[in-house]
Order: C-alpha cells, then sequence, then structure tokens
C-alpha cells in the first residue's frame, strides 16, 4: 500500500499540473523533448544503383565480402533535391512588380492581377476583387481588403461599410458613380478578415502602385490605417496620419496629393470619430475646389 505522505504528494502534483494547464495525457510514456534526435536513416539509393550490405547478426563472423564482377554500366546519378519556394519568397514581390511594370492601362493591370498566382490569399478567396467606380474619377479610394460581402460579389466596399461610406461622399454631393474610383490594397480576402500580413501587402501593393498610376487621380483617399502605412510607407498610425495631407511620389515620376481617414468600419465601430471623419470629408471637398474639380 501506498503510504498516505505519497499519496498527498502525488495530489499535490496532480493539483500543480492542472494549475498549469496540464489536464490530460496523450500518451502512456512522457516523451523527453530534450533528448538527442535519433540518427538518421539510411540514404535511399536511386533504382539501379547498388543495394545496401546486409548487417551481419550479432556475434558473427564477417565473412570478407567477394569482389565485385565488372560492369560496364555507369552509376547512376543521386537525385537532386531542391528545397521548395517558400510561399512568401521575396521574389514573388519583384516578380510581381515586374509584372505591374509591364502593364500599360488599367484593363491590363486587371487581367495581370486576377491571373496572379503569388499571393496566397486568392488560394482561399472566392473572388478577385479589383475595382469599382469610374477609371479616371478625380477622387481614387483605396481601402486594406476585401471583407465578405466584397469577396462574394466581387467589388470593393459593397457591404454595410461601404453603404456608410457611400453616404458620406453623397454628404458632399459624389457618387461612385460619376466621382470616385475605389479599390484595396489588397484584391483577396484574407481569412477571418484578419489583418494582411506585411508579405501580403508587399506583393499586392506593387500592383496598387501602378493601379494608382495608370488611374491618375487628381487626389488619392487612403481610408484606414493599414491603407495609409502601406501605401505612404510609414510607421505611423492611422490617429495620427488622419486629416493631414501627404504627397504620394509614384514610380512613373508624378505625385497625388493623399488624405489618410478613418475606414468606414471603424466609424461603424466608434461611432463618435465620425465627426473627424465629416471634417476630412470637408477638407477633401476643399481640396477639390482648390483643384478647379468643383
Amino acid at each position: 500500500m501506498i503510504p498516505s505522505v505519497e499519496r498527498e504528494d502525488i495530489a499535490a502534483l496532480l493539483r500543480w499540473y492542472v494549475e498549469q494547464g496540464i489536464d490530460e495525457t496523450i500518451g502512456e510514456e512522457a516523451i523527453d523533448r530534450f533528448a538527442a534526435p535519433p540518427p538518421l536513416a539510411a540514404v535511399v539509393l536511386p533504382a539501379g544503383g547498388p543495394a545496401p550490405a546486409a548487417t551481419p547478426a550479432l556475434g558473427a563472423t564477417p565473412t570478407p565480402a567477394s569482389p565485385a564482377a565488372p560492369t560496364s554500366r555507369r552509376p547512376t546519378p543521386a537525385p537532386v533535391v531542391r528545397a521548395p519556394v517558400p510561399i512568401e519568397s521575396p521574389q514573388l514581390v519583384e516578380d510581381a512588380r515586374a509584372l505591374a511594370r509591364g502593364c500599360d492601362t488599367v484593363e491590363a493591370l486587371e487581367a495581370a492581377v486576377r491571373a496572379f498566382e503569388g499571393c496566397a490569399l486568392k488560394r482561399t478567396a472566392k473572388n478577385t476583387v479589383f475595382a469599382d467606380g469610374v477609371a479616371g474619377a478625380p477622387v481614387m479610394i483605396v481601402g486594406e481588403a476585401p471583407g465578405g460581402d466584397e469577396d462574394r460579389l466581387g467589388k470593393p466596399f459593397v457591404g454595410v461599410s461601404g453603404q456608410l461610406m457611400d453616404r458620406m461622399f453623397a454628404a458632399i454631393g459624389m457618387s461612385r458613380e460619376r466621382d470616385l474610383y475605389i479599390t484595396n490594397i489588397l484584391f483577396w480576402r484574407p481569412p477571418g478578415n484578419r489583418t494582411p500580413t506585411l508579405a501580403e501587402q508587399a506583393i499586392c501593393l506593387a500592383f496598387t502602385r501602378r493601379h494608382i498610376e495608370l488611374a491618375r487621380p487628381k487626389v488619392l483617399v487612403l481610408a484606414g490605417g493599414t491603407a495609409a502605412k502601406s501605401v505612404l510607407d510609414t510607421t505611423e498610425g492611422i490617429m495620427r496620419l488622419r486629416g493631414k495631407w501627404a504627397t504620394l511620389a509614384l514610380d512613373d515620376g508624378t505625385t497625388v496629393p493623399a488624405l489618410p481617414t478613418f475606414h468606414p468600419a471603424y466609424l461603424l465601430r466608434t461611432p463618435a470619430s465620425k465627426r473627424q471623419s465629416w471634417s476630412d470629408l470637408l477638407s477633401l471637398d476643399r481640396k477639390l475646389r482648390e483643384l478647379g474639380l468643383r
């Protein structure tokens, strides 16, 4: 019989396990994660090569190997094993940039984006969400990424937040059917609407910058912190960037005034911030009037 002291110690140990989150076992024996790894398995020779020598039984006297018979066959070279290319390889960013530079029209760029397979987000998305509105409109809006409604319909800003955005711009006399051209820095919905990774942003941003060059807007509106930081290449948060005009220098040497503002989805969660967004819209209206576009 186990002494009572030992049982108390075991009970105390089990309580400690539970407090540390260890509440189940998955095997009869514990695994030593710090033990030395087992020796590597024997190399499998390619077909047609010599067979491996048999291992003599323990205690047996080794038998001298008979000389190999001469053969005219050349040994088969070992197959070359290449490491798989990481899905977020930096080379994919360069490929996207080269592909984007080769597009001379918005239509050609859209076709290139739809055919591009270098972004892993495309594998989980239903649709490629490229743009909506009027290409060549004076105001181009760049958001973050498609949501569930956008992924389903294949158009940006068509969900609840997009409907709020339409009402916001209607308040200063603008609409996507006449004055706006709308896109995102990402063309595919991240699973679960998660924040896109820096690699995903870098791959898609190559197309987005070329998109801005080809659309040639007079004013750029950056909706949300992710879009503002990516396009302007800054680490400042949206709270600091919002409402402050910046100048975006594009790769073709042109510049465009850019206004960061809150994303409509943020305004749905924080209605008190609509006052600041209204101030941004008035600033946009003044800028368009200064440019002679209103």
